[in-house]
Order: structure tokens, then C-alpha cells, then sequence
């Protein structure tokens, strides 16, 4: 998630982030490396009172709850940047949806990362490289 911020140039220090979700797979993770980025962070979860209004104080939005379409543009900020963590399956739809109503809030967001194609084929990238530098560090390389 954290690259792909950086490789699109979203500045994160200093900025609003609001997660969406505190699992300790995703939820909570996510928050602690927008910290480290030095982001001001909330996290949210199902019984936030009036998650919408904590949801539009973001500038960074990152949806990582299991909830297809949870987050919908009216909860979105114009100009926030909204990065959906989640994989849901649609039955009607018969395929995969994240928690994010993606065509609403791509009208509103100024960038939004889509389900499927967007966090998660990274974050196999990214493990392939950490692998790949693990055993070059492990040959002595």
C-alpha cells in the first residue's frame, strides 16, 4: 500500500488518513505504517458512530474492512485519495469487488485504486522482491 502511494507521489506527511478496518491483517498494519510515514491516523471499525462523517475527514482513505461497497462517494472527500484493501466476492455480479463503490468515488476521489488490479498484485510484487532480496543477502551478496 505504502508504494503505491509512493510511486503515484501521494505525500503523506502530514496528511489526514482514515482507515477503515482493524484487523491485525490489514486494519491495523496499514495504520501503523501511514505513522511511520508520518500521517495523522484514525481508525475506524463497525461501530464507529457516524463512520461517514469520520470517513470524509480523510485526505487519504484506505478501505481494508470485507465489506463490498462500504465506502461510497458520499463519504469521500473531492480530491481524497481512497485506496481499497478489499477482496470480496459478488455472487450476482460473479466477480471480485472491493470494499469501495469504485465508480462512484473514482467521480469524486482524486485517485482511486481498483479491485481487482491494484493492492493486491503489488503486494505479491512485493513480497517476490523481498524474497528475492532476502536470498541475496543469505548468499552473501
Amino acid at each position: 500500500m505504502i508504494e503505491l502511494l509512493r510511486r503515484h507521489e501521494v505525500e503523506l506527511h502530514g496528511k489526514r488518513a482514515v482507515v477503515v478496518g482493524r484487523s491485525n491483517i490489514t486494519g491495523k498494519p496499514a495504520a501503523l505504517l501511514l505513522l511511520a510515514e508520518h500521517a495523522t491516523v484514525t481508525v475506524c471499525h463497525s461501530r464507529t458512530p457516524d463512520l461517514a462523517a469520520v470517513v470524509r475527514e480523510g485526505e487519504i482513505v484506505v478501505a481494508a474492512v470485507g465489506r463490498p461497497g462500504l465506502v461510497t462517494a458520499e463519504m469521500v472527500s473531492p480530491g481524497a485519495v481512497v485506496v481499497d484493501v478489499g477482496t470480496n466476492w459478488d455472487d450476482e455480479a460473479g466477480r471480485l469487488v472491493g470494499d469501495v463503490a469504485y465508480d462512484e468515488v473514482a467521480e469524486v476521489a482524486g485517485a482511486v485504486s481498483p479491485v481487482p488490479g491494484g493492492v493486491g498484485p503489488l503486494t505479491n510484487l512485493m513480497l517476490v522482491r523481498n524474497l528475492l532480496r532476502a536470498g541475496g543477502a543469505a548468499a552473501g551478496r
